[in-house]
């Protein structure tokens, strides 16, 4: 398992970005949480996360816009993307952008398990 892996999570909702917080840790990530997309768009100018964990309704800048960002930003071209979100319209419609899209509610395990998959291998 690789100790330097980092997620960012990008949720409003405190509990549900705690949450996920802990099951990425459980994954090997180290975390950070950002509820604003404003926040984490300027973020990511600063940052090369290999994880981001991102709900698409979003203050000030939507996870949609948050996600075409990542994909436009060549240094973040091996960050995994997984989009979450309550609209499975909206997650079908994400599906060639993102590398993965969840909807919720989201177990725990589920999410755990599949940044497991994720982690950067040496």
């Amino acid at each position: 398992m690789t100790s330097n892996a980092f997620a960012l999570i990008v949720e409003d909702d405190k509990d549900l970005g705690t949450i996920f917080a802990e099951a990425i840790k459980a994954a090997g990530y180290e975390t950070e949480i950002i509820a604003d997309g404003r926040e984490a768009s300027l973020r990511l100018m600063q940052i090369t996360p290999n994880l981001v964990i991102l709900d698409l309704h979003l203050p000030h800048v939507s996870g949609r816009e948050l996600l075409h960002q990542i994909r436009a930003d060549d240094r973040l071209a091996a960050t995994n993307v997984i989009v979450t979100t309550a609209d499975g319209r909206q997650a079908e419609d994400l599906l060639e952008e993102a590398d993965f899209c969840l909807v919720k509610p989201l177990s725990f395990s589920q999410l755990r398990e599949l940044a497991k998959r994720l982690l950067p291998r040496d």
